[in-house]
């Protein structure tokens, strides 16, 4: 990972994108993304002890439920941020959850998508506007 924005014990890679629903996007070609969870939103669930996936090929538009997070204290819900198809599954989740928490914004990754439309991942947010749009907000 390149150069991380830090902010109150929290980092956001400043290569990513970001959702307002705590997700971070990553382009891996022009039409596929890799989504996960940010910093900020797998230290307020905690230890992540299970992940029901989404199913692959579901069509999703963008706020469409991706997954669900169970943890010792709360349930956290993924939401798509962008619309298109989910293509992959992060599959060592199902052994081991708790990689979404020990390295979210490397093997932790959820799920993969083949966007519709990638001129949609310039609405998401920098590092910098996510921190200011939400976190300093109160999350």
């Amino acid at each position: 990972m390149s150069e991380s924005l830090q902010h109150e014990g929290y980092h956001f890679p400043r290569e990513l994108k970001y959702s307002e629903k705590h997700s971070w996007v990553k382009r891996l070609t022009d039409n596929r993304v890799r989504v996960g969870i940010t910093d900020f939103a797998q230290k307020k669930l905690k230890a992540v002890v299970y992940i029901e996936p989404p199913q692959v090929g579901t069509q999703v538009k963008a706020g469409d439920l991706l997954a669900t997070l169970e943890s010792v204290k709360a349930v956290g819900e993924v939401y798509a941020p962008l619309e298109g198809r989910v293509v992959a599954y992060n599959e060592l989740l199902d052994d081991d959850p708790g990689l979404v928490n020990r390295d979210p914004y490397g093997a932790g990754w959820i799920v993969e998508l083949e966007v519709n439309n990638p001129a949609d991942l310039d609405k998401l947010l920098s590092a910098e506007e996510y921190v200011k749009r939400v976190i300093e907000r109160g999350g």
